[in-house]
């Protein structure tokens, strides 16, 4: 126990000092800590200062258990051991039942019984709270492997003669996945159809309806819907189904035809990257999905070369800190990235860039980052 600190919450002086002169006898290095009423533990101070609460539940203007909830509130983390009298042992039960650790009866506990009920109520106090962050960490995963299934696909481009490389990461606290997507896959004609989107905001709710655009998109370009009724129908399914009206979702799409020409859209996104050499693609960009019912999408027509390869990405990765001081790293310093790592291979190019980008900024990058990484199928 050696140099750890209790807070005794006890009204009566005598018991008070009993306490502590049973606690000095087994370990003169414990610090005690005693406070007479709830009122000053109330703000939490003292209770940020001690391991274990030893809370007397007999104190003036408290009925049965009342002090325990009052010290919960004030900290759910804390380690309680309640002291009761020798007619109330059944509230010390009830209060293990309430979130105390354990209950100690006045008159029945010499010193070495009271340290070890303290150190007890500390080490359980431990378990339980490793014990909750074990399952929040499980619940974290389970909803990332739910969402993972919906943002992070696997192309559909076999028999293409398209490959795609692509990385993820979140921007939000504890979480995998944020409402970023992105998805690749060849229609019915054969033609090889890609997404890559960002709809605004962080936190769940945008990363379900990430999901959902993704694989209704999908299931749009699957079903054969010609091309330029897309981003329409797909702004069709936001509006019907986004949780706040003013919420609405950047979009780049591109469309791969066997003549080896290619259709870029753009609804308010980052217009994707030519890789040989480095150059943004320049297409009309057109209002995001979810601003007006009236928004109409052009179609920027690019011829792909021998040995194309397209980079998209969401303005997580070009939002944070670049080469030139409090200036954001924007399109142009991502060609100067792709003109270095000329000669990175397309496999661990997109996580190599995140690196590159890290390490301008300073730190991890605070928003989602999705990338694809569209190129010619070969060597």
């Amino acid at each position: 126990m050696g140099g750890r600190a209790v807070l005794l919450v006890e009204d009566d002086p005598g018991d008070a000092f009993l306490v502590g002169e049973l606690l000095a006898e087994v370990d003169p290095d414990l610090r005690l800590t005693v406070a007479v009423s709830l009122a000053e533990v109330a703000d939490g101070e003292l209770l940020a200062d001690c391991e274990c609460v030893l809370l007397d539940l007999n104190l003036p203007g408290t009925n049965g258990l009342e002090g325990l909830h009052a010290i919960l509130r004030s900290d759910p983390g804390a380690a309680v051991c309640v002291l009761t009298g020798l007619d109330d042992e059944h509230l010390g039960v009830a209060a293990v039942a309430a979130g105390a650790q354990d209950y100690l009866v006045k008159g029945k506990v010499d010193g070495p019984v009271l340290i070890r009920a303290i150190r007890y109520a500390v080490e359980r106090r431990r378990a339980e709270t490793s014990a909750l962050r074990l399952r929040e960490e499980r619940l974290v995963a389970a909803e990332a492997t739910r969402l993972e299934r919906g943002l992070l696909p696997t192309p559909l481009l076999a028999g293409s003669p398209v490959r795609a490389r692509s990385f993820y990461r979140s921007g939000r606290a504890r979480a995998v996945l944020g409402g970023d997507f992105y998805d690749a896959v060849r229609g019915p004609d054969g033609t090889v159809h890609a997404i890559i989107g960002d709809v605004c905001g962080h936190g769940p709710d945008e990363a379900a309806l990430g999901a959902l655009l993704r694989v209704s998109w999908r299931a749009l370009v699957l079903a054969g819907v010609d091309e330029p009724q897309v981003l329409p129908k797909l702004q069709q399914v936001l509006v019907s189904e986004r949780h706040d009206p003013t919420l609405f979702t950047t979009v780049c799409t591109v469309l791969i035809e066997a003549s080896g020409d290619a259709l870029v859209r753009l609804a308010g996104h980052p217009a994707p990257v030519s890789l040989h050499p480095p150059a943004q693609v320049e297409p009309l960009i057109g209002l995001p999905l979810g601003i007006s019912d009236d928004a109409a999408w052009e179609a920027e027509s690019l011829r792909l070369d021998p040995g194309w390869a397209l980079l998209l990405f969401t303005d997580g990765l070009i939002e944070g800190k670049g080469a030139v001081p409090d200036e954001p790293l924007w399109p142009e310093g991502l060609i100067e990235l792709l003109v270095d790592e000329a000669g990175t291979p397309a496999d661990d190019l997109p996580a190599r860039l995140v690196e590159r980008v890290q390490t301008l900024n300073g730190g991890p990058l605070s928003d989602d980052v999705a990338i694809l990484l569209l190129t010619a199928a070969g060597p």
